[in-house]
């Protein structure tokens, strides 16, 4: 596999589950004791990577829940901020300045803090309540940050009389560093493939919906955006017909990716019409990938992670097929992450 070591990914994603195992049993404590609302305040693509689990507590729970821009809910406020609130930070590098503006703020309003974060030893760490740490990096960032905050929002909706469930699909984590690293192996070639057909052009159309919206938000700005400088136009497809199908001819790349959630019929509407209107579709359906032996509930809730896992071969490959390493920045260290 190009670029890829396979104990240290294991290494990472099995830290990633332990933490996962403390952040639910944490956040089921404290809602039990009292908390009534939860609050995922990450900036840029960690934010991105906490709205799986912001919106499964909004479907499926009765407490409040909020994910809101992170550097505007500090400028603005928030009512429902307080004493019984739970404040979620995520930040790899723990120095995101964003992120730990909202730290301060979230603590002087008397919230509980907890920091998700790749080193403890940084001013988010340091700051909040509770601290968990995984020394990951980029590229194996994303299915750590979603299995966090999937355990966060188990947690809470376990204490609240939600999700009985919940115990026993915590623990399925530990077995799933080994079945996303299957994911990746069984996915290589197609990585090479998709890598290529993304690299034959300087645009995309980049959509999804439910759970995996997000993954496919970040994946279009954090990665071929921000790390290969590639332009692209992510957008819900529940507003893919409310102005970006005009953009659709034979030429324009689009982007699908599909998840296995009651929104999917979401994202077969987009692929069924742009198979008609151009030659650039591409679809990666989580449903394809490798994940033997994963209870179908958590599959479908799994399906952000493994499509990240999938998706960081395709940047493997891609950063050598256009010769532009995935740390090349230009502006990146100037606004101070």
């Amino acid at each position: 596999m190009l670029n890829f070591d396979p104990d240290r990914f294991l290494h990472i994603q099995q830290g990633a589950c332990r933490r996962a195992q403390e952040v639910g049993a944490l956040v089921r404590d404290l809602v039990a004791d009292g908390a009534d609302s939860l609050f995922f305040l990450g900036s840029g693509g960690a934010g991105l990577l906490m709205q799986p689990a912001a919106d499964l507590l909004g479907r499926r729970s009765g407490l409040a829940v909020f994910a809101p821009p992170c550097p505007e809910i500090v400028l603005t406020g928030h009512r429902a901020m307080g004493e019984r609130s739970v404040a979620i930070l995520p930040s790899l590098s723990g120095t995101t300045r964003e992120t730990v503006a909202a730290l301060d703020w979230a603590r002087s309003c008397g919230a509980t803090t907890i920091a998700l974060v790749g080193d403890a030893d940084t001013p988010l760490g340091s700051g909040a309540h509770h601290c968990f740490a995984n020394a990951a990096a980029d590229d194996t960032s994303c299915e750590m940050f979603h299995v966090l905050a999937l355990a966060a929002a188990l947690g809470a909706m376990e204490a609240h009389g939600e999700m009985p469930e919940a115990g026993r699909l915590l623990a399925e984590l530990e077995g799933l560093p080994d079945r996303l690293l299957a994911a990746k192996r069984a996915f290589e070639p197609r990585a090479a493939e998709l890598a290529g057909r993304l690299a034959e052009r300087d645009w995309h159309i980049v959509t999804a919906a439910g759970t995996v919206w997000p993954q496919a938000h970040y994946y279009g700005m954090c990665i071929l955006e921000e790390m290969q400088w590639i332009r692209t136009r992510p957008v819900h497809a529940a507003d893919f017909f409310h102005g970006t199908l005009e953009l659709v001819e034979p030429g324009v790349s689009v982007l699908v990716m599909a998840g296995e959630d009651e929104a999917r019929p979401l994202t077969d509407r987009v692929i069924a019409f742009a198979r008609q209107y151009t030659d650039r579709l591409l679809v990666l359906d989580s449903a394809d990938l490798a994940a033997e032996g994963l209870p179908t509930e958590l599959r479908a809730l799994l399906a952000p992670a493994l499509l990240a896992t999938a998706l960081e071969r395709v940047s493997a490959h891609l950063e050598v097929l256009r010769d532009h390493p995935l740390v090349t920045r230009r502006y990146y260290r100037r606004v101070a992450y």
